[in-house]
């Protein structure tokens, strides 16, 4: 194997204009990867941790200066002049430096930069594309879009409770035709809230974020978009909801404060099931907060043989969480973020245990993001089906769809586009 020739890290900006970690890997035959890391603004309590410097005289406290001194002081005189098989015996030899399990002495944002740079110059050293790299059995399959066209929450100033409104493009023929159907619909919701004086800012994914009290109103609004472009619901699209109700829970009950209610985990659950029996909800991510499991097993009774009930905070790409939930029967799909567990190899076992399992795989950007395209590539590379990376602008969110579009012209007649095979009713 070529040896590790050298090692960069620097900090960038993210799209929300904090700094981020950027590393760059050389190997001896001059193969190449580069990696930059995202950040979350919601983010569950049991991600790996994301080492910040809490300097407040610069950048506020976010600088990742101490993330990039981990992977030049520390890491890098150890891997330098280095070889490893594969980029899963890599990234065992960063867990071993590491030496916890939140990746808490060099922080996951150093981990995943030179977990992810890493496997980029192998791919690169064979010649290879990523998405072809990772790929176990060359089952390449184009992810339906998860498009976020609404924001809410967390991600949005203003009083909407749900954290992001989405539609799934399941009756395109193809991913290009699903990217073209999701943009008309996006251009067309901006002009029914211009109709009716609502904001058209775009939040933190490159939704709108109008000011909006009602879930049901939002949603309602959504669909008069998709009637107006002459596509149909149900045929051609549907929609998916993050609720994110993490962020609104405390004392064990949910404040919905744009819609003025105080909710038990049982009402939750009730409001939940009003919403997906009323519109043609076929995903719920995070519908209950992240450790209120007993409420998980509760709504997965209710409602999940007809909906993908998704854990993001609930299971963070965390192995251990995730057998737990698949032990008490909980939800029947993860949210893959590559940063919440901070690297490559552990993403993908948790990918692999989900599949096992019977669970669907949502692979997913964050709100804090870059121009790194490298979950594009995990999407077909898996086979998951399903992509979440925000809506149709921002050059952030764009990005990974570009690269989409790529990789469909790269296989050519080989691309398959999961369409309606998400649906599980």
């Amino acid at each position: 194997m070529t040896n590790i020739k050298n090692i960069k890290a620097r900090e960038i900006l993210d799209s929300r204009g904090n700094p981020t970690v950027e590393c760059d890997i050389y190997l001896d035959d001059n193969s190449f990867g580069r990696s930059s890391v995202p950040s979350g603004a919601s983010t569950g309590m049991h991600e790996a941790i994301e080492l910040r410097d809490n300097d407040k005289g610069r950048y506020g406290g976010k600088g990742v200066l101490k993330a990039i001194s981990n992977v030049l002081e520390i890491v890098a005189p150890k891997i330098i002049n280095q070889s490893f098989d594969n980029f899963y015996d890599f990234d065992e030899n960063l867990l071993s430096i590491d030496g916890t399990k939140n990746k808490s002495n060099l922080g996951a944002n150093a981990t995943l930069a030179l977990s992810l740079a890493y496997a980029k110059a192998l791919a690169f050293q064979k010649k290879e594309e990523l998405f072809k790299y990772l790929s176990k059995d060359n089952n390449f399959v184009l992810p339906v879009p998860m498009m976020n066209i609404v924001n809410g929450g967390s991600h949005a100033d203003n009083s909407v409770d749900i954290q992001e409104f989405m539609i799934a493009p399941i009756g395109a023929p193809s991913f290009s035709e699903s990217i073209r159907y999701g943009c008309e619909i996006f251009h067309s919701l901006k002009s029914k809230l211009k109709s009716k004086g609502l904001n058209t800012n775009v939040g933190d994914e490159g939704g709108f974020a109008p000011n909006i009290n009602s879930s049901n109103e939002v949603i309602e609004l959504i669909i008069e978009a998709v009637n107006s472009t002459g596509l149909s619901m149900n045929k051609d699209i549907v929609l998916s909801l993050d609720v994110a109700s993490t962020e609104f829970y405390e004392n064990s009950k949910y404040y919905l404060k744009g819609e003025n209610k105080i909710l038990s985990s049982d009402e939750m659950i009730e409001y939940l099931k009003a919403l997906s029996s009323s519109y043609p909800i076929y995903s719920i991510e995070d519908g209950m907060s992240e450790d209120d499991w007993e409420g998980w097993e509760n709504l997965t009774k209710e409602i999940g043989v007809r909906t993908q009930l998704v854990g993001d905070d609930l299971f963070v790409t965390n192995i251990e969480r995730l057998q737990e939930g698949i032990n008490r029967k909980i939800a029947n799909s993860i949210l893959v973020k590559v940063n919440q567990i901070g690297t490559l190899s552990e993403t993908l076992d948790a990918i692999n245990l989900a599949k096992k399992n019977g669970y669907t795989n949502v692979i997913s950007h964050r709100s804090g993001e870059t121009e790194d395209t490298t979950i594009a590539d995990l999407a077909v590379a898996t086979a998951a089906g399903q992509i979440k990376t925000g809506s149709l602008s921002r050059t952030d969110r764009t990005s990974k769809y570009n690269q989409l579009l790529r990789i469909e012209e790269i296989l050519g007649n080989e691309a398959k586009f999961a369409g309606r095979q998400i649906i599980r009713y």
